[in-house]
């Protein structure tokens, strides 16, 4: 029996998956959460074989989940399960130590064959991103964007939705200084000069996109 932690902030998307899961031999769902405090002490009190995780969640994202989870229990096996089709996010969810990705586009099958082959401890994409994956490395920018590492990939997003330094280091359970240091190198990194070039980068690589930008905050899609 494997058993299962989901993590995602919307409770009908829970609600959908749980049932798709409930119905295959073999899983059991034990635990759920809306965010990554919650998830990290539910990882704690119950120890799933499989954490399920998106990486959009209010607060702390998913790539801070993964990486707390991690360095917790090194064994830990973590799958993404996550709207973002950009190949960037699964770089950067590997690097953190998630052995999975998939996005929600993906049909249910790849899903549960995705959660047994992570279980096994192997790695797997879903096909869209592992076809994004390989067309990526054409691409010098994006080629720049993968020298971030997890914690400047996680401010930069931040920053693009125009998080105050003091906001970030409060997320992110960092000092001020440490957002502004890393604020410098992600800029020269990537080649960029000011915020606003930054800015435009990321909506060019998809880190973030306009929809986002202008309906930024928990309340705008609700």
């Amino acid at each position: 029996m494997i058993t299962l932690l989901l993590v995602d902030d919307h409770a009908i998307v829970r609600e959908g998956y749980r049932a798709l899961l409930a119905k295959q031999p073999g899983l059991r769902v034990v635990a759920e959460a809306a965010d990554a405090v919650q998830a990290y002490q539910l990882f704690k009190e119950c120890s799933p074989d499989v954490v399920v995780t998106d990486l959009s969640l209010p607060g702390s994202s998913g790539l801070d989940l993964i990486g707390r989870i991690k360095q917790r229990c090194v064994e830990a096996k973590i799958l993404v399960f996550s709207m973002h089709q950009n190949p960037s996010f699964a770089v950067q969810a590997s690097r953190a130590g998630a052995l999975g990705y998939v996005t929600k586009s993906s049909a249910p099958e790849v899903l549960l064959r995705a959660i047994g082959e992570v279980h096994a401890g192997r790695h797997t994409l879903s096909a869209d991103i592992g076809q994004a994956l390989a067309l990526e490395k054409l691409g010098g920018d994006r080629m720049a964007l993968e020298t971030l590492t997890v914690r400047e990939f996680e401010i930069l997003r931040l920053l693009v939705e125009a998080r105050s330094i003091d906001d970030i280091a409060q997320t992110l359970n960092i000092s001020p200084k440490t957002v502004c240091n890393c604020h410098y190198l992600i800029k020269r990194k990537l080649g960029v000069t000011s915020d606003i070039e930054l800015t435009r980068l990321a909506i060019r690589l998809n880190v973030i996109n306009l929809l986002e930008l202008s309906g930024s905050g928990p309340s705008a899609s609700e």
